[in-house]
């Protein structure tokens, strides 16, 4: 699943994505050191020759080497998302998955420009293919958001086909086509003018992907230079409901995920709980300023946000070791598995959320601080985590 959304505004882009995947599947958040070019490179399934990387920031599966989104040291932001197309991802051959192109355009682009132009060459190329889901056995296509400071891109494909839009101010992606005719740029495949909703699969159903866009879209009706990191965070905790413990902000009431979905999509959130499928196995919320004088800042949450804390790290380096401990990651899957198994008495969600609210709120304001000083920021990352490991356990998690 996952949902993916960008605000352009005129001094910064704000950029969020929560990376919806297999109830029990690890998600790593790491930090990638630049590296030179040369000889050859192993993807997930594939070898293509290594241009070299730029240093990163990415959320990773953990048996996989592409991610699910990231920012990197020029301040370009990726995500991606599974789409339901006309081409039959079971007929192809391994390729490169989605979330490698993810991977592949942060290491080599310098902007959201530069990294559109990688994605696709290597879409040409190599083409898209593989299990992108090992529990489910799964392959799929992908669509992307592509965001630097001051503009952005939609791009979506269906194996090596693909069309682009640039981003008008702000834009949301979900788990269909949203593309039609407004694309500016598409593989030689694509003749001018096609709707680009005729490559989706007519009998998947997009009820579940609707809803969740229609709640992102509302978000982001604020217009781009109204929205905050702190905004986004309580929409990326959605629920079916609204928006709901931004960072500092009242935590209450609270909302509690859905007990069940629906074929309408009725219960698929954006914070995601549909019980042995998928959930919400990371958040990530960056913020790209223009101005180079002032330092990119992120915040990641592992897990599910609705039971996790929005962890402020400095991309792409000022990362706390803790988010790329497996074991860290499944302290907050008990969270998870706790509220979801809670539907009589709905008492485990606000005792998460009373632990880990004032715990959020000092962190984001020391990050605040430290901004824009290394060796503040430094100071930081070293300590941020002390915190959030006192929270969890006085959570028993």
């Amino acid at each position: 699943m996952c949902d993916t959304l960008c605000a352009v505004g005129s001094e910064r882009t704000l950029f969020a994505k929560n990376s919806d995947r297999p109830v029990a599947e690890v998600q790593l958040v790491e930090s990638f050191a630049s590296r030179r070019g040369g000889g050859r490179l192993r993807t997930q399934y594939i070898e293509i020759d290594d241009a070299g990387a730029f240093a990163l920031l990415g959320c990773r599966p953990e048996w996989l080497w592409g991610l699910e989104t990231g920012v990197n040291e020029h301040r370009v932001a990726i995500g991606n998302e599974k789409v339901f197309t006309v081409d039959d991802p079971y007929k192809v051959e391994p390729a490169l998955l989605g979330m490698d192109l993810v991977r592949l355009g942060l290491e080599r682009g310098r902007t959201a420009n530069e990294a559109l132009d990688v994605m696709t060459d290597l879409l040409a190329r190599h083409g898209q293919g593989g299990v992108g889901d090992r529990t489910h056995d799964e392959p799929y296509f992908s669509s992307f958001l592509v965001a630097d400071p001051g503009r952005a891109w939609v791009l979506e494909t269906s194996g090596r086909t693909w069309a682009a839009r640039p981003v008008d101010r702000t834009a949301a992606i979900s788990n269909r086509l949203t593309l039609g005719a407004d694309w500016t740029r598409a593989s030689d495949d694509v003749p001018a003018g096609t709707d680009f909703d005729t490559y989706r699969l007519a009998r998947a159903p997009t009820g579940h992907a609707d809803a969740r866009l229609a709640a992102s879209r509302a978000c982001l009706a604020a217009g781009s230079d109204a929205l905050t990191p702190r905004i986004l965070a309580a929409q990326m905790r959605h629920h079916g409901e609204r928006p709901w413990a931004p960072p500092g902000g009242d935590p209450t009431p609270v909302s509690a995920p859905p007990a069940a979905s629906m074929p309408d999509g009725t219960g698929v959130t954006v914070c995601m709980h549909v019980r042995g499928y998928q959930a919400t196995a990371s958040s990530l919320i960056a913020e790209l300023p223009s101005d180079t004088g002032r330092s990119v800042r992120a915040w990641v949450a592992p897990g599910s946000p609705c039971v996790s804390v929005y962890v402020p790290v400095f991309p792409p380096d000022g990362v706390p070791r803790e988010l790329g401990d497996a074991g860290v990651w499944k302290r907050f899957l008990t969270l998870r598995e706790r509220v979801e198994a809670d539907v009589d008495t709905a008492a485990a969600l606000p005792e998460i959320r009373a632990a880990f609210g004032p715990v959020e709120a000092e962190l984001w304001d020391a990050a605040d601080e430290a901004a824009g000083d290394p060796d503040a920021q430094a100071a930081f990352t070293a300590a941020c985590w002390r915190p959030v490991a006192s929270a969890l356990d006085r959570l028993r998690a």
